[in-house]
């Protein structure tokens, strides 16, 4: 690793953040679909799904944010893919710059918009009746479970950029990623789902840290499902960059 790596990786990150700057349409769409969804069950199904105390807003917006950042996640692929397809990564390689400093200006772009996109999105959970009683160290560590999943998740859009043909194939990834939530306890308890998917809902990576972050704004007692949530996360951000590295190292030799 060069001992430029910080420095190069912060122009590069720079250049990125200039193109969302300059498309504010990205975050805008990557926020439209979570929005959708969530007045969507809110006020037509919210009625019919119990979610035992307290309103169905404040059980649901787990899965949204989750939900968010794997939209927003489609388009680091997006623009991974348009730079190997433009040229772009050859003429970096031609200069005097940590290679890895090219991905990782993408993985920290991403983290950035996406954390914008669920900041906007928390602010319409907000105006639906959203309400939280959590402290400061509460929601530290919503944010710090929200950013360890979108760092896994973002390197794995950055396999997706670099192994795809196509414009669609670079994006497409994220769809299964999507709708991962809907399958787990972000819109209703796993207890109510039959056999079959509620063992698949009850142990894939959703449920543990959707439920971790609805304890955490809820004052409710931590249980081990924080450690699962950590240890999905993890695993899929160490498997997935090492994938991510040597799929570019690959592409460049």
């Amino acid at each position: 690793m060069s001992k430029h790596f910080f420095g190069d990786t912060a122009l590069l990150t720079g250049r990125s953040l200039r193109h969302i700057i300059r498309s504010p349409d990205t975050i805008i769409t990557t926020t439209i679909m979570p929005i959708a969804f969530m007045l969507l069950f809110v006020y037509v199904f919210g009625g019919a799904i119990s979610s035992g105390s307290g309103s169905y807003v404040n059980y649901l917006l787990p899965g949204i944010l989750l939900i968010t950042i794997a939209s927003s996640i489609s388009y680091t692929a997006f623009r991974l893919f348009m730079d190997m397809k433009n040229g772009i990564f050859k003429r970096f390689q031609s200069m005097p710059i940590a290679r890895s400093s090219v991905l990782w200006a993408h993985v920290l772009t991403s983290l950035v918009a996406s954390l914008i996109s669920v900041v906007v999105v928390v602010g319409v959970a907000l105006l639906m009746g959203f309400r939280s009683g959590a402290g400061v160290l509460a929601w530290l560590a919503i944010v710090g479970i929200l950013i360890l999943f979108t760092l896994a998740l973002t390197w794995l859009a950055v396999i997706a950029g670099l192994s795809a043909t196509t414009v669609d194939g670079a994006s497409a990834f994220s769809y299964p990623l999507i709708f991962l939530p809907f399958i787990s306890s972000a819109f209703v308890a796993t207890a109510t789902m039959p056999g079959p998917v509620r063992a698949f809902a009850e142990n894939q990576p959703v449920t543990p840290i959707v439920n971790t972050i609805r304890d955490l704004y809820a004052q409710q007692p931590i249980s081990t499902d924080i450690w699962i949530a950590l240890v999905w996360c993890a695993g899929i951000l160490i498997v997935a960059y090492a994938l991510a590295m040597a799929t570019y190292h690959r592409k460049i030799a």
